[in-house]
Protein backbone atom coordinates (compact mmCIF):
# COMPACT_ATOMS: atom_id res chain seq x y z
CA UNK A 1 0.00 0.00 0.00
CA UNK A 2 1.10 3.69 -0.27
CA UNK A 3 2.34 5.65 2.30
CA UNK A 4 0.67 8.57 3.69
CA UNK A 5 3.60 10.66 2.37
CA UNK A 6 3.13 8.87 -0.79
CA UNK A 7 -0.54 9.58 -1.26
CA UNK A 8 0.38 12.83 -0.26
CA UNK A 9 2.97 13.72 -2.83
CA UNK A 10 0.26 12.03 -5.44
CA UNK A 11 -2.32 13.95 -4.66
CA UNK A 12 -0.18 17.38 -4.90
CA UNK A 13 1.06 16.21 -8.52
CA UNK A 14 -2.63 16.05 -10.13
CA UNK A 15 -3.33 19.25 -7.69
CA UNK A 16 -0.48 20.96 -10.38
CA UNK A 17 -1.66 19.26 -13.34
CA UNK A 18 -4.35 21.18 -15.45
CA UNK A 19 -4.38 19.31 -18.42
CA UNK A 20 -2.96 15.83 -17.60
CA UNK A 21 -2.59 12.69 -19.73
CA UNK A 22 -3.22 9.54 -18.05
CA UNK A 23 -1.67 6.40 -19.92
CA UNK A 24 -3.13 3.16 -18.53
CA UNK A 25 -2.52 -0.57 -19.19
CA UNK A 26 -5.36 -1.97 -21.49
CA UNK A 27 -6.95 -3.96 -18.80
CA UNK A 28 -9.43 -3.32 -16.49
CA UNK A 29 -7.10 -2.53 -13.37
CA UNK A 30 -5.52 -0.19 -15.71
CA UNK A 31 -8.66 1.33 -16.57
CA UNK A 32 -10.14 1.91 -13.24
CA UNK A 33 -6.82 3.04 -11.86
CA UNK A 34 -7.61 6.07 -14.83
CA UNK A 35 -11.07 6.55 -14.18
CA UNK A 36 -10.83 7.15 -10.09
CA UNK A 37 -8.15 9.59 -10.93
CA UNK A 38 -9.89 11.23 -13.22
CA UNK A 39 -13.10 11.50 -11.21
CA UNK A 40 -10.67 13.08 -8.45
CA UNK A 41 -9.36 16.09 -10.18
CA UNK A 42 -12.35 15.93 -12.92
CA UNK A 43 -9.73 16.73 -15.82
CA UNK A 44 -7.27 15.08 -18.51
CA UNK A 45 -7.61 12.48 -21.37
CA UNK A 46 -7.29 8.62 -20.56
CA UNK A 47 -4.94 6.59 -23.48
CA UNK A 48 -5.13 2.71 -22.83
CA UNK A 49 -1.37 1.27 -23.75
CA UNK A 50 -1.71 -1.54 -26.17
CA UNK A 51 2.19 -2.35 -26.67
CA UNK A 52 3.69 -5.54 -25.05
CA UNK A 53 6.04 -5.28 -23.19
CA UNK A 54 6.72 -2.07 -22.97
CA UNK A 55 5.46 1.72 -23.49
CA UNK A 56 7.16 2.99 -27.05
CA UNK A 57 7.88 6.11 -27.82
CA UNK A 58 4.96 6.21 -30.50
CA UNK A 59 2.75 7.29 -27.14
CA UNK A 60 4.37 10.26 -26.69
CA UNK A 61 2.73 12.02 -29.98
CA UNK A 62 -0.38 12.03 -27.65
CA UNK A 63 1.35 14.48 -25.36
CA UNK A 64 2.01 16.65 -27.91
CA UNK A 65 -1.46 16.37 -29.50
CA UNK A 66 -3.40 16.86 -25.87
CA UNK A 67 -0.90 19.56 -25.34
CA UNK A 68 -0.50 17.87 -21.96
CA UNK A 69 1.33 19.17 -18.90
CA UNK A 70 1.77 16.60 -16.52
CA UNK A 71 1.90 12.80 -17.90
CA UNK A 72 0.46 9.82 -15.61
CA UNK A 73 1.60 5.81 -16.21
CA UNK A 74 -0.64 3.80 -14.66
CA UNK A 75 -0.38 -0.10 -14.20
CA UNK A 76 2.59 -0.78 -17.00
CA UNK A 77 5.62 -3.23 -16.13
CA UNK A 78 7.80 -1.59 -18.72
CA UNK A 79 8.41 2.11 -20.32
CA UNK A 80 10.81 2.56 -23.23
CA UNK A 81 13.72 5.02 -22.34
CA UNK A 82 13.04 6.29 -25.87
CA UNK A 83 9.79 7.82 -24.25
CA UNK A 84 11.57 8.84 -20.91
CA UNK A 85 13.87 10.86 -23.51
CA UNK A 86 10.67 12.86 -25.15
CA UNK A 87 9.44 13.46 -22.02
CA UNK A 88 12.68 15.15 -20.07
CA UNK A 89 13.51 16.83 -23.84
CA UNK A 90 9.86 18.58 -23.84
CA UNK A 91 10.34 19.09 -19.60
CA UNK A 92 6.93 17.02 -18.93
CA UNK A 93 6.96 15.93 -15.30
CA UNK A 94 6.42 11.90 -15.16
CA UNK A 95 4.19 10.45 -12.38
CA UNK A 96 4.42 5.92 -12.65
CA UNK A 97 2.16 4.32 -10.48
CA UNK A 98 3.06 0.91 -10.42
CA UNK A 99 2.61 -2.95 -9.25
CA UNK A 100 4.92 -4.85 -10.91
CA UNK A 101 8.56 -5.56 -10.41
CA UNK A 102 10.64 -2.62 -9.24
CA UNK A 103 13.11 -1.01 -11.51
CA UNK A 104 16.30 0.62 -10.45
CA UNK A 105 17.16 2.50 -13.39
CA UNK A 106 14.12 4.66 -13.59
CA UNK A 107 15.43 8.20 -14.94
CA UNK A 108 15.79 10.92 -11.48
CA UNK A 109 12.54 12.84 -12.98
CA UNK A 110 10.41 10.27 -12.80
CA UNK A 111 8.27 10.74 -9.76
CA UNK A 112 7.64 6.71 -9.31
CA UNK A 113 5.51 4.74 -6.84
CA UNK A 114 5.61 1.06 -6.90
CA UNK A 115 5.15 0.14 -3.21
CA UNK A 116 3.52 -3.72 -3.17
CA UNK A 117 1.78 -5.85 -5.61
CA UNK A 118 -1.39 -4.91 -5.14
CA UNK A 119 -3.18 -3.81 -7.81
CA UNK A 120 -3.25 -0.29 -8.86
CA UNK A 121 -6.74 0.41 -8.51
CA UNK A 122 -6.04 0.13 -5.09
CA UNK A 123 -3.08 3.01 -4.82
CA UNK A 124 -5.44 4.88 -6.95
CA UNK A 125 -8.78 4.85 -4.50
CA UNK A 126 -6.10 5.68 -1.47
CA UNK A 127 -5.32 8.54 -3.54
CA UNK A 128 -9.27 9.76 -4.23
CA UNK A 129 -10.88 8.86 -1.31
CA UNK A 130 -14.07 8.83 -2.76
CA UNK A 131 -16.91 6.79 -0.76
CA UNK A 132 -19.10 7.19 -4.16
CA UNK A 133 -16.38 5.45 -6.34
CA UNK A 134 -16.00 3.01 -4.10
CA UNK A 135 -17.73 0.66 -6.62
CA UNK A 136 -15.35 1.13 -8.94
CA UNK A 137 -12.59 0.96 -7.15
CA UNK A 138 -13.95 -2.76 -6.68
CA UNK A 139 -14.50 -3.65 -10.42
CA UNK A 140 -10.42 -2.81 -10.72
CA UNK A 141 -9.35 -4.95 -7.64
CA UNK A 142 -11.66 -7.90 -8.35
CA UNK A 143 -10.09 -7.90 -12.07
CA UNK A 144 -6.82 -8.80 -10.53
CA UNK A 145 -7.68 -10.79 -7.57
CA UNK A 146 -7.76 -8.97 -4.91
CA UNK A 147 -10.14 -8.65 -2.31
CA UNK A 148 -10.13 -5.29 -0.65
CA UNK A 149 -11.43 -4.49 3.14
CA UNK A 150 -14.14 -2.57 1.56
CA UNK A 151 -15.41 -5.11 -0.05
CA UNK A 152 -18.10 -5.44 3.56
CA UNK A 153 -19.03 -1.93 2.58
CA UNK A 154 -20.00 -2.49 -0.73
CA UNK A 155 -21.91 -5.94 0.25
CA UNK A 156 -24.00 -3.99 2.55
CA UNK A 157 -24.77 -1.16 0.03
CA UNK A 158 -25.23 -3.55 -2.69
CA UNK A 159 -26.74 -6.88 -1.27
CA UNK A 160 -28.43 -8.01 -4.47
CA UNK A 161 -24.86 -6.92 -6.65
CA UNK A 162 -22.80 -9.13 -4.30
CA UNK A 163 -21.78 -12.89 -3.14
CA UNK A 164 -20.47 -14.72 -0.30
CA UNK A 165 -16.66 -14.78 -1.34
CA UNK A 166 -13.75 -16.05 0.18
CA UNK A 167 -11.51 -15.14 -2.97
CA UNK A 168 -11.74 -12.03 -5.39
CA UNK A 169 -12.53 -14.01 -8.21
CA UNK A 170 -15.97 -15.50 -6.73
CA UNK A 171 -17.04 -12.18 -7.23
CA UNK A 172 -15.81 -11.51 -10.45
CA UNK A 173 -17.02 -14.70 -11.74
CA UNK A 174 -20.43 -15.23 -9.40
CA UNK A 175 -21.64 -11.44 -8.80
CA UNK A 176 -23.56 -9.01 -10.46
CA UNK A 177 -20.91 -6.50 -9.59
CA UNK A 178 -18.35 -9.38 -11.68
CA UNK A 179 -20.05 -8.86 -14.54
CA UNK A 180 -19.53 -4.76 -14.21
CA UNK A 181 -15.77 -6.32 -14.57
CA UNK A 182 -16.33 -8.47 -17.18
CA UNK A 183 -17.92 -5.71 -19.20
CA UNK A 184 -15.73 -3.59 -19.15
CA UNK A 185 -12.69 -5.97 -20.09
CA UNK A 186 -14.22 -6.34 -23.35
CA UNK A 187 -15.69 -2.83 -23.67
CA UNK A 188 -11.49 -2.14 -24.49
CA UNK A 189 -11.70 -4.42 -26.99
CA UNK A 190 -13.65 -2.36 -29.04
CA UNK A 191 -12.76 0.10 -31.63
CA UNK A 192 -10.89 3.47 -30.55
CA UNK A 193 -14.42 5.46 -31.11
CA UNK A 194 -16.19 3.57 -28.57
CA UNK A 195 -13.39 3.06 -26.42
CA UNK A 196 -13.19 6.87 -25.88
CA UNK A 197 -17.37 6.92 -25.60
CA UNK A 198 -16.56 4.52 -23.07
CA UNK A 199 -14.27 6.60 -20.99
CA UNK A 200 -16.21 9.20 -20.96
CA UNK A 201 -19.58 7.77 -19.91
CA UNK A 202 -17.60 6.38 -16.73
CA UNK A 203 -16.27 9.36 -16.23
CA UNK A 204 -20.20 10.19 -15.12
CA UNK A 205 -21.62 7.30 -13.87
CA UNK A 206 -22.53 6.82 -11.02
CA UNK A 207 -23.31 3.35 -9.76
CA UNK A 208 -22.92 0.08 -10.73
CA UNK A 209 -26.42 0.00 -12.21
CA UNK A 210 -25.15 2.85 -15.01
CA UNK A 211 -23.25 0.33 -16.44
CA UNK A 212 -25.55 -3.25 -16.06
CA UNK A 213 -29.26 -1.81 -16.97
CA UNK A 214 -28.88 -1.45 -20.84
CA UNK A 215 -29.74 1.78 -22.30
CA UNK A 216 -29.05 4.65 -24.87
CA UNK A 217 -25.54 5.98 -23.51
CA UNK A 218 -24.31 2.60 -23.07
CA UNK A 219 -25.54 0.87 -25.92
CA UNK A 220 -22.56 0.04 -27.44
CA UNK A 221 -20.51 -1.37 -24.35
CA UNK A 222 -23.63 -3.98 -24.59
CA UNK A 223 -23.55 -4.44 -27.71
CA UNK A 224 -19.84 -5.18 -27.58
CA UNK A 225 -19.63 -7.25 -24.45
CA UNK A 226 -22.87 -9.42 -26.30
CA UNK A 227 -20.89 -10.25 -29.02
CA UNK A 228 -17.34 -10.94 -27.69
CA UNK A 229 -18.95 -13.01 -24.75
CA UNK A 230 -20.73 -15.83 -27.46
CA UNK A 231 -17.20 -15.92 -28.91
CA UNK A 232 -15.52 -15.99 -25.45
CA UNK A 233 -17.60 -18.58 -24.26
CA UNK A 234 -17.42 -20.91 -27.09
CA UNK A 235 -13.48 -20.65 -26.97
CA UNK A 236 -13.46 -20.93 -23.02
CA UNK A 237 -15.97 -24.61 -23.94
CA UNK A 238 -12.93 -25.33 -25.94
CA UNK A 239 -10.41 -24.63 -23.23
CA UNK A 240 -12.48 -26.05 -20.37
CA UNK A 241 -12.20 -29.59 -22.21
CA UNK A 242 -8.78 -29.33 -22.48
CA UNK A 243 -8.27 -28.67 -18.84
CA UNK A 244 -10.21 -31.75 -17.84
CA UNK A 245 -7.90 -34.07 -19.75
CA UNK A 246 -4.67 -32.62 -18.84
CA UNK A 247 -1.96 -33.08 -16.23
CA UNK A 248 -0.34 -30.55 -14.37
CA UNK A 249 0.24 -27.90 -16.81
CA UNK A 250 -2.57 -27.08 -18.93
CA UNK A 251 -1.67 -25.55 -22.16
CA UNK A 252 -4.30 -23.87 -24.37
CA UNK A 253 -3.94 -22.31 -28.01
CA UNK A 254 -5.90 -20.63 -30.57
CA UNK A 255 -6.55 -18.40 -33.05
CA UNK A 256 -9.60 -15.67 -32.89
CA UNK A 257 -9.98 -12.15 -34.74
CA UNK A 258 -9.93 -10.66 -30.89
CA UNK A 259 -7.36 -11.63 -28.07
CA UNK A 260 -8.73 -13.09 -25.48
CA UNK A 261 -5.40 -14.74 -22.99
CA UNK A 262 -5.50 -12.66 -19.89
CA UNK A 263 -9.14 -13.09 -19.67
CA UNK A 264 -9.71 -17.28 -20.61
CA UNK A 265 -5.91 -17.34 -18.32
CA UNK A 266 -7.62 -16.01 -15.21
CA UNK A 267 -10.59 -18.37 -15.84
CA UNK A 268 -9.15 -21.41 -16.53
CA UNK A 269 -6.58 -20.84 -13.23
CA UNK A 270 -9.76 -20.18 -11.32
CA UNK A 271 -11.54 -23.38 -12.46
CA UNK A 272 -8.37 -25.35 -12.72
CA UNK A 273 -6.00 -24.03 -9.19
CA UNK A 274 -3.83 -26.43 -9.01
CA UNK A 275 -2.14 -26.28 -12.33
CA UNK A 276 -0.19 -24.13 -14.62
CA UNK A 277 -1.93 -22.85 -17.46
CA UNK A 278 -1.35 -21.18 -20.86
CA UNK A 279 -2.73 -20.02 -22.66
CA UNK A 280 -1.16 -19.16 -25.92
CA UNK A 281 -2.31 -16.84 -28.73
CA UNK A 282 -1.10 -17.59 -32.49
CA UNK A 283 -0.90 -14.45 -34.49
CA UNK A 284 1.41 -15.47 -37.41
CA UNK A 285 5.18 -15.60 -36.40
CA UNK A 286 4.46 -14.65 -33.05
CA UNK A 287 2.99 -16.42 -30.32
CA UNK A 288 1.87 -14.31 -26.69
CA UNK A 289 1.02 -16.45 -23.83
CA UNK A 290 -0.76 -15.04 -20.36
CA UNK A 291 1.03 -17.75 -18.04
CA UNK A 292 -0.97 -18.31 -14.08
CA UNK A 293 0.49 -20.77 -11.27
CA UNK A 294 1.16 -20.64 -7.51
CA UNK A 295 5.26 -18.99 -7.61
CA UNK A 296 6.27 -19.73 -11.22
CA UNK A 297 8.02 -16.58 -12.33
CA UNK A 298 11.37 -17.37 -12.08
CA UNK A 299 11.03 -20.61 -13.39
CA UNK A 300 9.21 -19.87 -16.51
CA UNK A 301 10.94 -16.79 -17.02
CA UNK A 302 14.46 -19.08 -17.12
CA UNK A 303 13.13 -21.49 -19.56
CA UNK A 304 11.41 -17.90 -21.83
CA UNK A 305 15.20 -16.33 -21.84
CA UNK A 306 16.75 -19.41 -23.52
CA UNK A 307 14.98 -18.69 -26.48
CA UNK A 308 15.87 -15.81 -29.27
CA UNK A 309 13.61 -12.55 -29.33
CA UNK A 310 11.48 -14.23 -26.35
CA UNK A 311 10.10 -11.93 -23.39
CA UNK A 312 8.20 -12.61 -20.69
CA UNK A 313 7.11 -10.01 -16.83
CA UNK A 314 5.17 -9.69 -15.03
CA UNK A 315 4.06 -11.16 -11.09
CA UNK A 316 4.88 -14.44 -9.22
CA UNK A 317 1.72 -15.87 -10.31
CA UNK A 318 0.41 -14.09 -13.71
CA UNK A 319 2.83 -13.90 -16.17
CA UNK A 320 2.74 -12.51 -20.06
CA UNK A 321 5.27 -13.64 -22.45
CA UNK A 322 5.95 -13.71 -26.62
CA UNK A 323 7.72 -16.25 -28.77
CA UNK A 324 8.36 -16.91 -31.92
CA UNK A 325 5.82 -19.43 -32.99
CA UNK A 326 7.84 -22.03 -34.21
CA UNK A 327 9.99 -22.02 -30.72
CA UNK A 328 6.43 -22.45 -28.72
CA UNK A 329 5.85 -26.34 -29.05
CA UNK A 330 9.78 -26.54 -27.54
CA UNK A 331 8.69 -23.97 -25.00
CA UNK A 332 5.51 -26.11 -24.45
CA UNK A 333 7.30 -29.17 -23.64
CA UNK A 334 10.07 -27.67 -21.42
CA UNK A 335 7.33 -26.45 -18.61
CA UNK A 336 5.56 -30.04 -18.88
CA UNK A 337 8.69 -31.58 -18.17
CA UNK A 338 9.54 -29.39 -15.39
CA UNK A 339 6.03 -28.56 -13.73
CA UNK A 340 4.64 -32.37 -15.39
Amino acid sequence: MLSKKQIKEIQEHLEKAQNPVFFFDNDTDGLCSFILLQRYIERGKGVAIKTFPDMTKDYFRKVKEFEADYIFILDKAVVSEAFFNEAEKYNVPIVWIDHHEVHDTVPEFVNYYNPSDEPVTMFCYQVSQKKEDLWLALVGNIADRYLPDFYKEFQKNYPELSVEAKDAYDVRYKSQIGKVSRILEFALKDKTTNVVNMLKFLMKAKSPYDVLDEEARNYSMHKRFNELNKKYLVILRNAMIVGNSSGNVLSFKYSSETKFSQNLADELMYNFPDKLVIVAYVDGLKTTMSIRGEKIKDQVVKIIKSFSDATCGGHENSLGAKINTGNFEDFEKQVKELFG
